[in-house]
């Protein structure tokens, strides 16, 4: 390694070191030229290890190298990673090709990390990655179980990593806006929230045996998660749709939607007092078929009075990855996920987003737009100079970047996002014990309930657990 390479490598180390000791950053690191810096010295910028490049990841670390180089890509499938290797958004044919991530971390040079692996990978490369000295930008959903999560937020505050979680949604405008209306009382005293999903089909099986490919390590690929049979259908975009390796859309996108809920409801760093839902599984029940809800009911309390229902718009049909045809809802299944009480409204729904209902108002937000009467009324009654406002974020990646320089806390840490998905946690917990649960924010506990409490965390086969973290 260069001698330029190593001191910029130890200024980014002692900069950690002081942010964590609570000590401030010098004012040439914070100003907003900062936020999009693309460095012109080729030994200012920052090197890249990109550990799961599939899909979703090789999109994640390609944004990534707008504003470092990436030196490294990993993953269990090497075919991903020699592709991601060649392409030419990742320097084309510059970095090394891993399939192990913990071969990758093992490097000096490596100055930030890009998690794109499948969920249930989400919490070790992470805690690894922090441990040994890396700042992290981390796919959502943020973690595969409540307990990975309390682990998480652990290290990430004793090793003063800057880990920014891809729930881009908070850089954008429409949804900054929205809840700086929420926030600032334009639609009155906030009452309720609406979070819809899209009903994501999850239709699909019986999957038979086969062979693995001779460049995936299947073993690696299932890491903690207990030992199946190789399928296509397990892996890459599919991954999603087995309790496994995922919590299903309730988890995907609801980590994306119910941050945006808390974001509004000013519930960042709390969570539900009681959490009631049910699903429906179009499958049945074995191995050989996927086995997450695809349509669910969520109703969840906080201590400041809001309600937020969470659930699968019946008509707002979308597929992903190798799944079947959506199922037809019947009545009386709609009667049942649904329960008494509900606005009819939602029986029927139609659209993906977040809606905040108040006393005098509703706002809608998704990512098609923004709408409701507060909104119209904005530019002729514009939030007043001391109004509350929104993380001044406006391109995700850049903010985790500009973070990494000044050690600022960047746009969605890991001690939000966590609390986002243990909502989405629970709600799955719910829907498979079938029973109301109350939920202690505080002490983050199940009131009265061993065998959910026990859910908060599950077995993990080894060697590839977190091993006390």
């Amino acid at each position: 390694m260069s001698r330029s390479a190593a001191n910029r490598r130890e200024f980014f180390r002692s900069t950690a070191v002081l942010a964590a000791a609570g000590a401030v950053v010098p004012y040439w690191l914070t100003g907003e030229n900062a936020r999009a810096d693309q460095a012109k010295s080729k030994n200012d910028r920052l090197r890249i290890g990109a550990i799961g490049v599939g899909g979703r990841g090789s999109y994640v670390a390609s944004w990534a190298a707008k504003f470092g180089d990436v030196v490294a890509v990993c993953d269990a499938d090497l075919g991903h990673a020699e592709r991601a290797k060649n392409d030419p958004s990742l320097g084309k044919g510059k970095a090394d090709v891993y399939q192990d991530y913990r071969k990758l971390l093992e490097r000096k040079d490596i100055d930030v990390v890009t998690n794109g692996t499948p969920d249930h990978w989400h919490t070790a490369v992470n805690i690894a990655a922090c441990r040994s000295g890396r700042d992290v930008y981390a796919e959502k959903p943020l973690t595969l179980t409540i307990d990975e999560g309390k682990r998480l937020c652990k290290v990430v505050h004793q090793t003063g990593r800057i880990v920014q979680v891809g729930t881009m949604q908070r850089s954008d405008k429409n949804f900054q806006t929205a809840v700086e209306l929420v926030r600032n009382g334009r639609i009155g005293k906030l009452k309720q929230v609406w979070v819809a999903l899209p009903y994501y089909t999850t239709k699909g099986g019986p999957f038979a045996k086969q062979p693995v490919p001779p460049r995936l390590d299947w073993d690696l690929y299932q890491g903690q998660a207990p030992v199946h049979d190789y399928c296509v259908q397990r892996t890459h975009a599919n991954f999603r749709w087995w309790y496994e390796y995922a919590g299903g859309i309730i988890t995907d996108w609801g980590n994306h939607h119910v941050d945006i809920a808390h974001w509004g409801m000013d519930c960042d760093l709390t969570g539900p007092t009681s959490v009631e839902a049910r699903g429906l599984f179009p499958n049945p029940v074995g191995p050989d078929y996927y086995n997450t809800p695809d349509r669910f009911f969520s109703r969840m309390l906080y201590a400041n009075g809001v309600e937020l229902l969470y659930f699968a718009s019946i008509n707002e049909r979308a597929r992903f990855g190798d799944v079947g045809e959506h199922q037809q809802t019947t009545p009386e299944q709609i009667a049942w996920l649904f329960g008494k009480g509900v606005p009819e409204e939602i029986k029927s729904y139609n659209r993906d987003g977040v809606l905040f209902i108040g006393d005098i108002g509703r706002v809608f937000v998704n990512r098609g737009g923004l709408h409701g009467k507060a909104v119209d009324e904005l530019k002729e009654n514009p939030l007043p100079s001391d109004a509350w406002r929104a993380y001044p974020s406006t391109d995700h990646m850049a903010d985790f970047f500009h973070c990494v320089k000044t050690r600022k806390q960047p746009c969605t840490p890991v001690k939000v996002e966590h609390r986002t998905v243990t909502a989405c946690h629970l709600t799955n917990l719910s829907i498979r014990l079938k029973r109301k649960l109350t939920w202690d924010p505080e002490r983050q506990q199940i009131v009265g309930d061993d065998e959910a409490n026990a859910w908060q965390s599950r077995q993990q086969r080894e060697p590839y657990g977190l091993h006390g973290c």
